[in-house]
Order: structure tokens, then C-alpha cells, then sequence
């Protein structure tokens, strides 16, 4: 049995991530027009009328943008937390009331053949959430929008074939810009903002440790830091613990505005 994985879009400017098992095609968020990820999905060979589900993490635009004329276009159930509805029921418009779904996070639930595993994320939100999502004994996670690697997010997602991790800014490159404002900057680097370049490797270190041997770097900034820098950052401090990318583990990048490739996850 194969997982596939392609990251749409992912970045500051918008994210959308499609998973497939057997006959269930799922989107994680929908943060650019709907039209874009209408023309990303058919681009991958994955028409938007099959999806199965649209998962949100939550209600920042960057991940909702589209979420609301894909709901009503292609009839699609979305899923997201009661505090998450809550928060972005007016920004995304009417959702009919048999394509709205409620959950906990921690209450995991199966959507056709896949399994999807939701958890808190710490991200100054209504009730941000992460994915782990399964078919068989493959599982893949996506871990954004965090403000650090906490232990509970670790567990959650340890193990994973596939994490797309966020690495989203450089600190030094976050402070000297000028078009960020001090507030702003602050929420960044906060205990609720997003994960640095560095950040993101030490949590590298202990994936790896777990068992994970797929890593993409994901959510990166747009003025904040560069797709290079990221995978450097992360490469280094592999490479210093003598975990070879490349051999010992995939790391790459997936990019703000062009679709990935689609990734095949299986078993060994």
C-alpha cells in the first residue's frame, strides 16, 4: 500500500496539501483562491470534485482563503474544530450545514479509508490543530504554524514516515526587516508564532531519533527567509550530528508558490 503526499502550496502566502490513500483524496487547508487550488489539483492529475474532505488547522487566512468556494463549488465537507468554525465562519461565507463537520483535537476519526489523527498545536489561534494522517501502517504528519517544538506535538507526530515541518523565518533576517512592524515581530519569535530555521532542525534531531526518515521543510517566509537558507540551516545541523541528507534522510523544501511533486510514501 502507497501514501501519496504533494504540498500544493505552502508558505506565508497560502497553503493547501493534498493526501491520498487507496480511494480517499483529502486537502489540508485551503489558503489560496479557490481557483488556483482547483488548477493545482487537476495539474496533479487529482480533479477537486474526488476529494473526499477538506481538514483545516486553522483560521488564519493563509490556510482558509479558499476554503469556502471549494466547500459550495464541489460540495466538499470540511472539517475543523467548534473554536475554529467559530472564527472563520464569516470569513470563509455560507458553508451549507451538512458540509460543516466538528471534532476535538485528540480525537482521531476515520475519513473513508484513511485515518486522521488531529492534535494541538501551540499558535496564538482559536484552537490551531496539526495533522497525523494513515492508511495501513504508513502515516504522514504536517506540523506548521508552531511557535515551538513542544513535547506533545513530538509525540503526536513521532514515528511519522513523512513530516512536513515548518521552518519558517531566519531570527537575524526577521529582526532587520523593515517592512515588519516591532508588534509584529514579536508574535514571530513568541511562544504562539512560528518556528525558526534552527528551531526547526533541533526538532529535525529528534524526529529522526523517532524514526522518521522523510522530512519536508515547509511554511517558509517570503521576506523572512529563502528555500536555500532553510535547507541549509537544517542540513548543518544533521550533518553535524553525522545524519547524512540525502542518505541517511530525504530533506527538502517544499515551495510558497509552485506546486511540489507528489511524494510516495511507503513501508521499506
Amino acid at each position: 500500500m502507497e501514501l501519496y503526499f504533494c504540498p500544493l502550496f505552502s508558505g506565508s502566502s497560502g497553503n493547501a496539501l493534498f493526501f491520498q490513500y487507496e480511494g480517499t483524496r483529502i486537502l489540508i487547508d485551503a489558503g489560496k483562491p479557490g481557483r488556483a487550488i482547483e488548477e493545482a489539483l487537476r495539474g496533479i492529475g487529482a480533479a477537486p470534485e474526488t476529494l473526499s474532505a477538506l481538514l483545516i488547522t486553522h483560521e488564519h487566512s493563509d490556510h482558509i482563503l479558499g476554503a469556502g468556494v471549494l466547500a459550495r463549488r464541489f460540495h466538499l465537507p470540511v472539517y475543523a474544530t467548534a473554536e475554529t468554525w467559530k472564527a472563520m465562519g464569516e470569513k470563509i461565507g455560507k458553508v451549507p450545514p451538512e458540509l460543516r463537520h466538528e471534532f476535538f483535537a485528540g480525537q482521531d476519526f476515520m475519513l473513508g479509508d484513511m485515518g486522521v489523527s488531529p492534535f494541538s498545536i501551540p499558535h496564538d489561534a482559536a484552537d490551531p490543530v496539526g495533522y497525523r494522517v494513515w492508511g495501513g501502517e504508513i502515516s504522514a504528519a504536517v506540523a506548521t504554524d508552531l511557535g515551538h517544538f513542544s513535547r506533545d506535538v513530538y509525540e503526536r507526530i513521532r514515528g511519522s514516515d513523512l513530516v512536513l515541518l515548518e521552518s519558517n523565518h531566519d531570527p537575524e533576517l526577521l529582526r532587520a526587516n523593515p517592512h515588519y512592524s516591532p508588534a509584529l515581530k514579536s508574535r514571530i519569535l513568541g511562544e504562539r508564532g512560528h518556528l525558526s530555521n534552527e528551531a526547526c532542525g533541533k526538532a529535525l534531531l529528534s524526529l529522526i531519533a523517532g524514526g522518521t526518515r522523510h522530512v519536508i521543510l515547509g511554511h517558509l517566509s517570503g521576506e523572512n527567509n529563502t528555500p536555500v537558507l532553510a535547507r541549509r540551516v537544517s542540513g548543518e545541523m544533521l550533518a553535524a550530528e553525522g545524519i547524512r541528507p540525502g542518505a541517511d534522510v530525504m530533506l527538502e523544501v517544499a515551495l510558497r508558490d509552485e506546486t511540489g511533486p507528489v511524494y510516495t510514501v511507503r513501508k521499506p
